[in-house]
């Protein structure tokens, strides 16, 4: 194998590669890259048995062949050469070492036979679409952040994608929980997806995919079968396994009938809640919001560390409420907010609090209150 690559091309592709690539191996082959050249591309291939991700970058290619080598190395290397620099790689398939020269620059690397290399089996995949790629990055950044962390609930590791009703008809969902906070995200349903099958995407996967999504002009080819969801752009295939498991009916713990009504700047209220929890203990982090008529007060009584009180001006007209939170996940819920105004629903001081941005329903967000 012999080719040429610029190295903005390379870096760019490499590094997509060497994020799947899991640093702690038992298997020596998944620390490596499977680089692929033939016609006018090169193609590489990282996979942590889990995801899969296919970057295809244009190259000249010399000699086709194929070699695998360190996805971690290569890339550090890559990223150290002088930008603009043409790299060369050579496999002359005998030695066991990859060239990698670039101007005055030469290195050796260990290489292991391309054939030990695992390729994702391909699924029937039961489902095709396209969707926009702000459309997609929109539904998965504003509800990743509520992905579990415990393992032992591993079904909610994921963001759970699935094709559901809503008032104005069918739409795509995301929707994330770890049992304290749930976040839904609709969007337009695209052409094709109404049969999708609903599908548990891993948080490693979302993390991935994030990388596809930042061309605002990109269209994502989306496949999804009952275990395999897979990610597609020109150049990018990110194949990944969906969680085994049930998502819990997240419908039962969204309130349908808080009446009470706060409306509230949402970078004031972000800023606010930091600058109280300052003193919080780490360990409780809880805040208190006491609402009167149009007048809010958060306040920290952390008796180990002192105690803060700020008040915002607010809309609000209903009866005097007291009722606390975490404040990581008020200030998360308060960022995930673009529009001006954060609308809160309360019922009482010990039911969820439904929170969205102004009247729209298209994005909701649910935390569960703290005694304070």
């Amino acid at each position: 194998m012999k080719l040429s690559i610029e190295r903005g091309a390379l870096l760019k592709a490499v590094s997509q590669a060497q994020s799947v690539v899991e640093r702690r191996n038992t298997i020596p082959i998944l620390a490596n890259v499977l680089i692929e050249a033939e016609g006018d591309q090169a193609q590489f291939r990282a996979t942590d048995l889990d995801i899969e991700v296919v970057d295809k970058a244009p190259a000249k290619v010399e000699r086709a062949g194929a070699t695998t080598v360190s996805a971690v190395t290569l890339h550090e290397i890559v990223r150290k050469l002088p930008e603009g620099a043409l790299v060369t790689l050579v496999d002359d398939g005998t030695s066991g070492r990859l060239t990698v020269a670039a101007g005055r620059s030469n290195f050796a690397l260990a290489t292991l036979p391309k054939e030990d290399f695992p390729v994702m089996a391909t699924a029937e995949y039961a489902c095709n679409f396209a969707a926009r790629a702000p459309e997609l990055r929109r539904l998965f950044d504003k509800s990743k952040f509520a992905i579990s962390t415990e393992e032992t609930r591993y079904y909610l590791n994921g963001v759970y994608m699935h094709v559901s009703e809503s008032d104005g008809g069918k739409v795509l969902r995301c929707v994330a929980t770890d049992g304290h906070r749930l976040a839904r995200v609709d969007a337009d349903l695209p052409e094709g997806a109404a049969d999708m099958p609903g599908v548990i995407v891993p948080r490693k996967t979302v993390g991935e995919l994030r990388k596809l999504l930042d061309d605002d002009e990109a269209q994502i080819a989306v496949s999804v079968s009952e275990t395999k969801v897979r990610f597609a752009t020109p150049e990018i295939v990110l194949t990944s396994k969906v969680i085994d498991g049930t998502f819990p009916d997240y419908t039962r713990v969204i309130p349908t009938g808080n009446t009470r009504k706060l409306e509230v700047d949402a970078s004031d209220f972000a800023r606010a809640v930091d600058r109280v929890a300052t003193v919080s203990s780490e360990r409780s982090r809880a805040v208190k919001l006491t609402l009167d008529e149009d007048r809010l007060v958060l306040s920290v009584n952390a008796p180990d560390s002192g105690n803060a009180e700020e008040e915002l001006a607010v809309a609000y007209g209903d009866e005097r409420l007291e009722i606390g939170f975490n404040a990581k996940y008020l200030l998360e819920i308060a960022n995930q907010i673009d529009r001006e105004n954060a609308t809160f629903l309360f019922n009482s001081a010990g039911d969820p609090t439904l929170v969205r941005e102004g009247n729209d329903t298209s994005a909701i967000y649910v935390v569960m209150p703290m005694r304070v």
